[in-house]
């Protein structure tokens, strides 16, 4: 039985502790806003918040997300995530949408550390979130956006 706390709430769930978390949360709570993406970490669509931190759920195995806090797409709030999600509605960023929880999560994360980002701070932060779209420039301009909205 691993236990974990997920958008603030406790969970006791039947799995092999080295389960990845993204299947954990897909496949055994029907939480289906993190994506699979790739599988080996290489593209953001599986992130979530572990501790605050943006992480790839594919390759973090349940038993090493006990004692954390981990927040999903579902549970993401505060004033950078909406920010965040404000921004990104108000300039149009998705197209398809399939990575935008990922990017979600990973602009949340560098918010809450970063509050005023670089170009450079975002493209460091972002590095490794996949947009198969190539929405790159809205989602820069969504997270200046962002900032600006938490500072005013």
């Amino acid at each position: 039985m691993i236990r974990l706390n997920i958008n603030g709430q406790d969970r006791e769930i039947d799995v092999d502790p080295d389960t990845p978390l993204l299947w954990v949360l897909r496949d055994e709570l029907g939480m289906t806003g993190t994506k699979y993406g790739c599988g080996i970490a290489a593209c953001g669509a599986c992130t979530v918040h572990l501790d605050g931190m943006a992480v790839r759920s594919c390759q973090t195995m349940a038993s090493d997300a006990e004692g954390m806090s981990i927040v999903t797409i579902e549970g993401v709030d505060g004033k950078a995530a909406k920010a965040v999600q404000d921004a990104w509605r108000e300039l149009e960023v998705p197209q398809c949408g399939y990575c935008q929880s990922g990017q979600i999560l990973a602009a949340t994360a560098l918010l809450a550390e970063t509050p005023k980002p670089s170009d450079e701070d975002i493209d460091m932060a972002m590095s490794g979130n996949v947009c198969r779209c190539a929405t790159y420039t809205r989602i820069r301009a969504a997270i200046h956006r962002a900032a600006e909205t938490m500072e005013g």
